[in-house]
């Protein structure tokens, strides 16, 4: 493979990525949801003005919700070609799909209260008590 050949593929490969992350956020109303939680998420952390760990911790929590999410919208996509009429083994699977999305938003709830919570409680704390 030349590195022309090469080159031009990862480009392509990038191009089907954002297709797949657009395509999420046009159909997707969940991807929406957490869109804004996450922008939510970033900006606390920015006023708050969290340590390099917390946000390692906060991004790769945030990530793992967005995948959930591709991943899920993948399923549905992929069960909705293969059974275009209603299926119990259907249903599973985007049940299942859909499943694994509120496992992740629960424990990125779960995760943000750890995170956030305290520096958030002590900032709101020192506002109350200066005034």
């Amino acid at each position: 493979m030349s590195f022309k050949t090469f080159f031009t593929s990862r480009i392509a490969a990038f191009g089907h990525a954002f297709r797949g992350w657009g395509y999420v956020l046009k159909t997707q109303q969940n991807a929406w949801i957490h869109s804004f939680i996450a922008t939510l998420v970033v900006l606390a952390g920015l006023w708050l003005g969290l340590a390099p760990r917390d946000w390692a911790i906060l991004v790769l929590t945030i990530a793992m919700v967005f995948t959930a999410e591709f991943i899920n919208t993948a399923i549905e996509a992929i069960v909705d070609l293969a059974s275009p009429a209603h299926h119990p083994l259907a249903k599973v699977g985007k049940d299942v799909g859909a499943g694994a999305v509120l496992v992740a938003a629960l424990a990125a709830i779960l995760v943000g209260l750890l995170v956030l919570g305290p520096p958030l409680w002590a900032k709101f704390l020192s506002l109350f008590a200066s005034n």
